[in-house]
């Protein structure tokens, strides 16, 4: 039986890469959670005027893919220290957050979020909210699978982000 995951970590783009193509991992759309607009649309979310945050929801095989795998795999992803956005995209729709859809996943998500804290791996505090699941808004269509469809420009986007020098310092040194 599979289950919902969904994580905001900044632009939708870069958070659907780590996660595709593991085993136990059905399916990954990008859109929006967590605001008060019904029915949001990228030109409003990006504005930041409706409270929503980008975000990826993920269907998975527990079985196959644990939820604290997928825990370990989002922390990689963001810096969970920034509370303004994270790496060049800024505003209030790119913080990071951890929607949960049951108790056992927010049991978990506090339980991870705690241990990345303890790890001394950042200077900061972390920020990282773990929230209810809301109603989830697809993104457009052109959002998804944006890097296949357009990989010269998620490409180059990443690459000025600063998202993967983030990576490399606190993850891979």
């Amino acid at each position: 039986m599979t289950q919902k995951a969904t994580f905001a970590g900044g632009c939708f783009w870069c958070m659907v890469t780590p996660f595709e193509e593991l085993p136990g991992i059905h399916g990954i759309v990008s859109g929006y959670m967590g605001g008060t607009t019904e029915n949001p649309v990228y030109e409003e979310v990006k504005k930041g005027t409706t409270g929503h945050y980008e975000v990826v929801q993920i269907t998975f095989d527990p079985e196959l893919f644990p939820y604290e795998k997928l825990l370990e795999l989002y922390w990689v992803q963001v810096d969970p220290t920034d509370p303004d956005g994270q790496f060049h995209d800024r505003g209030s729709q790119y913080r990071t957050a951890i929607f949960y859809h049951h108790e056992q996943q927010r049991e978990a998500a506090e339980r991870s979020r705690k241990e990345l804290a303890a790890s001394g791996r950042f200077d900061k505090p972390i920020v990282t909210e773990i929230l209810p699941a809301a109603v989830f808004y697809p993104a457009e269509d052109y959002h998804q699978d944006y890097h296949k469809k357009n990989t010269k420009h998620y490409k180059e986007d990443r690459e000025k982000s600063g998202r993967d020098e983030h990576i490399q310092k606190h993850w891979q040194a």
